[in-house]
């Protein structure tokens, strides 16, 4: 596979997910949802309690966590109780990782090819 090619692969889904995930309190609120079951979900009105912000801004986060299908929620009377989508956090986890992963370097190729002083001057870095 071409280094353009490695480079471009899966880039907008990882700007999405360390885009989303770059908030502190969004962290927090993942972290937080991760602890809890389906059945054990949270409302808004306790995830701001545990968290420490208003509702309005707990519903904010969630509405963007919930834009790249990180977190779900259940309605529950008046209350929707919110838990993280599991198969959605394994994908967000792959893409980090595939993202942060150091692999073997493979041949000098693109600086040799991309890089004006070492083809203008055929030097060689050892």
């Amino acid at each position: 596979m071409e280094i353009q090619e490695l480079i471009q692969q899966n880039t907008e889904e990882q700007v999405a997910v360390f885009g989303v995930l770059a908030d502190p309190t969004r962290l927090r609120l993942v972290k937080l949802l991760c602890h809890q079951r389906q059945p054990d979900a949270l409302c808004v009105t306790a995830l701001a309690g545990l968290l420490g912000i208003t509702q309005s801004a707990i519903s904010q986060h969630i509405r963007i966590l919930k834009s790249i299908g990180l977190v779900k929620g259940e309605r529950r009377g008046y209350h929707i109780h919110y838990f993280v989508n599991r198969e959605a956090l394994e994908r967000c986890q792959n893409l980090a990782s595939a993202a942060l992963i150091i692999e073997e370097p493979g041949k000098k190729e693109p600086c040799e090819k991309y890089c004006p002083i070492r083809r203008e001057h055929n030097v060689s870095y050892k």
